[in-house]
């Protein structure tokens, strides 16, 4: 401590400047990531999904969740970012290899991005891929990292991913794409919905099927010889079939839906209704 007076004195400029540096690399990024409006959920006492509402924006976008599916999160890290939980917010060799291949082919075509990385990226929409961006990235990524713990980091990616259309969140995706929670997919499900960020406007559930397919495979493979799934799960997970079209999300009980909807917009609301007797009363008032 002693030595350091000394040093700022003697060097007032540059003590001055690496403050003021230090001062925006801590203020750097807002309390909030995402403002994005939610839709509205309604579920039932024994836990089944009674209605959604379509989020303002007319995106399918679910409540933030305090859990990550286990499968999405193996599957997420396997394909995106390997060494998620050993990195600071960055990947210097991945970065390395981005920059060689984009120099060759002359254009961004690989960003050897972080799953921290893409979290930034997503909430500074609509900013150019350009190096001078990437290495904004890198810093914003850092102070995230600095912030949040990895399960922190890995909620907002999951909660905020583009899974095509107008699809976003494992949750709206995996009850759009499979017509149940996420945490209720098979490996093979769970592994489509994983790559599907990756190019969300390129391929989804009815779209590109094939080049869907040999992503998904790819990816199951990689679980297979990481030890993540054994070969039998493996093997079958292989032969189930993609998707073809969205579900429509159930609409069980659409007059309460528009109630909490005017009072609790956007928000996940568990409600006391029991969801076999609410379809049995559909039932009746359907006859009727």
């Amino acid at each position: 401590m002693p030595k350091i007076i000394p040093y700022i004195k003697n060097h007032k400029k540059r003590s001055i400047l690496f403050l003021i540096l230090l001062v925006w690399y801590y203020f750097s990024l807002p309390k909030t990531l995402f403002n994005e409006p939610t839709s509205t959920i309604i579920e039932s006492s024994n836990g089944k999904l009674l209605g959604a509402k379509i989020a303002n924006d007319g995106q399918w976008r679910f409540p933030k969740s305090d859990s990550i599916p286990q499968k999405f999160e193996k599957c997420i890290i396997q394909f995106e970012d390997a060494y998620f939980y050993k990195h600071f917010g960055f990947n210097p060799v991945s970065i390395a290899k981005a920059f060689s291949q984009n120099l060759k082919s002359k254009k961004v075509k690989r960003g050897g991005s972080t799953l921290t990385q893409q979290v930034i990226r997503l909430s500074r929409k609509g900013k150019p891929r350009t190096y001078f961006e990437k290495f904004k990235e890198i810093i914003l990524a850092t102070r995230l990292e600095f912030r949040s713990s990895k399960k922190e980091i890995l909620n907002l990616y999951t909660s905020n991913a583009p899974f095509g259309g107008n699809v976003v969140g494992i949750e709206a995706a995996s009850w759009r794409y499979f017509g149940r929670k996420s945490k209720d997919l098979s490996w093979a499900e769970t592994a489509t919905l994983a790559v599907l960020p990756n190019a969300p406007s390129l391929i989804y559930p009815g779209k590109n099927q094939i080049r869907l397919l040999k992503k998904r495979n790819r990816l199951l493979k990689k679980l297979f010889e990481n030890n993540i799934i054994k070969k039998t799960t493996y093997q079958l997970a292989l032969l189930e079939e993609l998707p073809q079209k969205p579900y429509r999300l159930p609409q069980i009980a659409p007059h309460l839906l528009q109630k909490i909807d005017k009072t609790q917009k956007g928000e996940f609301v568990k409600t006391s209704l029991d969801f076999n007797l609410q379809q049995q009363v559909n039932s009746i008032i359907r006859i009727s």
